[in-house]
């Protein structure tokens, strides 16, 4: 497979290629079938390659809308199984402050509570560093217990709360220190 950037601990983070079509679409179809929120995940439709070439313009900036950023989004795969997916956003907007923040993931639901979380973070931090930026902030429902662990396990020190935009329901917000980690 061409695009791995980096591993850890059985993980690996992979840039979006074509090579993995199936694979995403089985991690999409486990989404579904879990009746996940389509917050959770991206449906490719039904041209894969350009779906992957818009990922990889979303990473330079490009065609953003007014009220993006560019992002670069990672896939996390261990054992040739997709089992997260990662988006590391550049820098933030007012409403990224709120909900968002600068680094978002998602674990595939059959590969939940295994640390997959854990380990896609802390790679994505030494992204982050690579970025430019001296500290990031990640949010969560004030009730998502194992997302909180994991940022906090990362270095993650919580800060005042916000209240989600959409829902008006309380989020966590965290903010990790690059510079000292």
């Amino acid at each position: 497979m061409s695009g791995w950037i980096e591993t850890m601990s059985n993980v690996q983070l992979l840039h979006p290629t074509t090579d993995i079509e199936p694979e995403y679409r089985a991690f999409i179809a486990e989404f579904i079938e879990q009746q996940e929120p389509e917050m959770f995940y991206r449906l490719p439709g039904d041209d894969f390659a350009e779906f992957v070439a818009q990922l990889h313009r979303e990473a330079r900036g490009e065609g953003l809308p007014d009220w993006a950023v560019p992002q670069n989004t990672l896939w996390a795969v261990r054992d040739a199984r997709l089992v997260g997916v990662l988006k590391l956003r550049h820098r933030l907007t007012p409403a990224l402050e709120s909900r968002g923040g600068h680094i978002g993931y998602f674990v595939r639901p059959s590969a939940r509570g295994r640390g997959i979380a854990t380990r896609m973070l802390a790679m994505a931090l030494d992204k982050a560093r690579a970025l430019g930026l001296t500290r990031v902030l990640l949010t969560c429902d004030i009730d998502n217990h194992a997302s909180a662990r994991v940022m906090v396990k990362n270095g993650g020190v919580r800060t005042t709360d916000s209240a989600d935009p959409g829902t008006g329901l309380p989020l966590a917000r965290y903010w990790i220190d690059l510079e000292t980690r």
